[in-house]
């Protein structure tokens, strides 16, 4: 019997080194590719950080996301979580209906405060009393299709968006929710799907008196879209298909990115970007602050600004055809208050298109 203990104990004691090796050894990861997210950097030590329990907190953190074979561990917690334990959730992920989806509640008043305070701001300094058409529509995530009848916490999607289109009554609302499937939507990504949007494109231009009705070719990305919530999840899923849209309308545009504050010509599909981290970025390069999209075959001299989220970057090609030029504008990139140094706002629409993810989660706005 004091043999046996003596073999486990050792046994134990190589485990518990070994794993302590491959942790002080293994090369320092900066960014975790499955959760699109930065890992923790190792903590500074200090008798000060040390004294208030912040180093061990910091290093407990730092330790989890720098373990080895992390990602494979990740899939075996969930897939016990899952499959054994029937737990109806992982930190806030589910499935339901073949779609991955993220719990989204509750309703945070203070965020869509925060949201109705920006848009208030440059409405009243760019836009009160000038020659402009101001409209707004708010895209529902796919909770409002999986949540509740699925058990899962949901807000009330119908008295979230009324509430906030009361508060914004200087706004024209277009409605889009009779028009949404959940089919219009990845299965393992937030965002809707471009291919599946023509009718909500078109039905916004046409309640804003333009036509960007098109006809398109269906273009299939040859790589696996793999979207935000499959590699949060940990779970083995199928990938999506990403399809983008193009016409002659589209490849005789001129796509102008302001990111660096100067305009530099760019693609309305990136397609480095559509092979990387993201493929959802192919859509007018992802997170961009300030876009110029000019139309030489428009048939009207109209102008269009729209202030959007990531939603927005796949419904904004769409739009073209039913102006002379779009500006795409993303205020979580640009201070509101350097807009007027780029927009000169008179005999414009505007559109204000957020998702109700980012009206519930809106402090970015800036």
């Amino acid at each position: 019997m004091k043999h046996k203990n003596i073999i486990t104990t050792v046994i134990f004691a190589l485990m518990i080194s070994a794993i302590s090796a491959l942790c002080l050894f293994k090369p320092h990861t900066i960014y975790s590719e499955s959760e699109r997210r930065f890992l923790a950097e190792k903590p500074v030590f200090s008798l000060d950080s040390v004294a208030a329990g912040e180093f061990m907190s910091e290093f407990e953190g730092y330790a989890a996301d720098q373990f080895p074979a992390r990602d494979k561990l990740r899939s075996l917690k969930a897939m016990f979580a899952e499959y054994i334990l029937n737990k109806k959730d992982n930190n806030g992920l589910f499935t339901a209906d073949g779609h991955i989806s993220k719990i989204e509640y509750p309703a945070n008043p203070h965020m869509t405060s925060h949201a109705k305070e920006r848009f208030d701001y440059l409405y009243k300094t760019y836009m009160q009393d000038k020659n402009v058409n101001v409209y707004l529509s708010v895209v529902p995530d796919k909770n409002y299709f999986l949540a509740q009848k699925n058990g899962y916490p949901s807000i009330n999607y119908e008295e979230f968006i009324s509430s906030f289109k009361h508060e914004m009554d200087y706004m024209k609302y277009i409605d889009i929710l009779p028009m949404l499937t959940l089919d219009d939507y990845y299965k393992t990504d937030s965002h809707w799907r471009q291919e599946k949007i023509q009718d909500i494109a078109w039905h916004i231009a046409e309640s804003m008196g333009a036509d960007a009705k098109s006809l398109y070719t269906v273009n299939t990305l040859d790589y696996p879209f793999e979207g935000v919530y499959m590699g949060q999840s940990a779970l083995p899923s199928k990938p999506d298909t990403l399809k983008y849209l193009t016409n002659d309308i589209l490849s005789e545009c001129k796509v102008s990115y302001f990111d660096s504050g100067k305009a530099v010509t760019g693609d309305m599909y990136d397609m480095e970007k559509a092979y990387g981290k993201d493929p959802y970025e192919i859509f007018l390069s992802g997170t961009s602050a300030l876009i110029e999209i000019d139309n030489p075959n428009a048939k009207t001299d109209k102008e269009l600004v729209l202030f959007r989220d990531s939603f927005g970057s796949s419904l904004a090609p769409l739009l073209v055809p039913g102006y002379s030029k779009v500006t795409v504008v993303d205020i979580r990139y640009l201070q509101s208050s350097f807009l007027g140094n780029f927009i000169k706002f008179d005999n414009q629409d505007v559109l204000f298109l957020y998702s109700t993810t980012l009206l519930n989660n809106s402090m970015g706005m800036r």
